[in-house]
């Protein structure tokens, strides 16, 4: 049987530094995200737009900003991942920035380990977004998720699933990283986490990458992929609010979601970071829409 797909648009720039991203999800979808999916073969229900609290854009306080707003964002779309992994569907959680990705890992590792299984995520990305309230330069939170989700964030961020941390260290693989605090240097290092930054790519190559980066996903693995447009080089997708020079070529990111795809494993999508307000006529979330097309499964031939 297909899988049916669902849509939950989460409209906030909560968590980011720059005004926009909270036009993310009507971008994706004026670039044809369902019908582009509804043409593979699967069935689309798009659920519309979360509301939440407006961005009051405040200082820090106590290294952290806007965080109640930040809490609700998250847990509406918490609920929102939970319903949809419960009536049997994938999410796809169209941000926003990515701090949501609190809310939909959380429900995802509940789901998860009710079912017995692994979960594996890719982060794709610039950044890897390990900043805490102590370390954070901007107290940002879309640059503290992975950190909250590790179980090492503010405590009204943490324990979501379940347990204290979504994550284990060895459940995340970073891929394009080329931007990192020199605090989360250190803390990739305490921690262990895998990173396949830019130098990684340009010496090995994506294919050898992302072999690397999937060796362990089996049959008993959910694979989700936590999707931040600026993982792409700027050229390709200049739509972004912390764009950063020298990231995958388009070619080589389709690359990344074509093997992704390959595992037969994908449980759910975060899609994050789309501003339409610093794009090009459209052209990143166009872009978004054709990677996530071979995300799904598209190819040039059939393999």
């Amino acid at each position: 049987m297909t899988a049916t797909l669902e849509l939950i648009g989460a409209p906030t720039d909560v968590g980011a530094s720059v005004r926009g991203a909270g036009m993310g999800p009507d971008a994706l979808r004026v670039a044809g995200l369902a019908e582009t999916l509804t043409r593979q073969g699967f069935s689309v229900v798009d659920r519309g737009n979360l509301a939440g609290p407006a961005t009051p854009w405040a200082a820090p306080t106590h290294g952290l900003r806007h965080l109640d707003e930040v809490i609700a964002w998250n847990r509406a779309v918490y609920n929102a991942v939970d319903t949809a992994l419960g009536a049997g569907r994938v999410p796809l959680m169209l941000g926003g920035d990515h701090c949501l990705a609190i809310g939909s890992i959380s429900a995802i590792a509940w789901h998860v380990r009710k079912r017995g299984q692994k979960l594996r995520v890719l982060w794709l990305d610039a950044h890897t977004d390990v900043n805490t309230d102590t370390t954070s330069p901007s107290g940002n939170i879309h640059g503290m998720p992975v950190s909250c989700l590790l179980g090492h964030g503010p405590a009204a961020l943490t324990g979501w699933s379940g347990e204290r941390a979504a994550l284990v260290p060895e459940a995340v693989r970073f891929i394009g990283i080329r931007s990192v605090d020199d605090d989360e240097k250190e803390a990739i290092r305490t921690m262990g986490l895998r990173v396949f930054d830019m130098r990684h790519i340009d010496e090995h190559g994506m294919r050898h990458t992302m072999t690397e980066a999937l060796q362990d996903v089996d049959e008993d693995t959910h694979l989700h992929v936590s999707f931040d447009l600026d993982c792409l080089d700027p050229a390709d997708a200049p739509g972004v609010g912390t764009g950063v020079r020298g990231g995958p070529t388009y070619r080589e990111m389709q690359l990344c979601m074509e093997m992704a795809a390959d595992t037969g494993r994908l449980g759910s999508l975060d899609v994050v970071e789309l501003n339409p307000a610093l794009d090009v006529r459209n052209q990143t979330a166009e872009v978004a829409v054709a990677l996530i097309e071979s995300l799904f499964g598209k190819s040039t031939l059939t393999r």
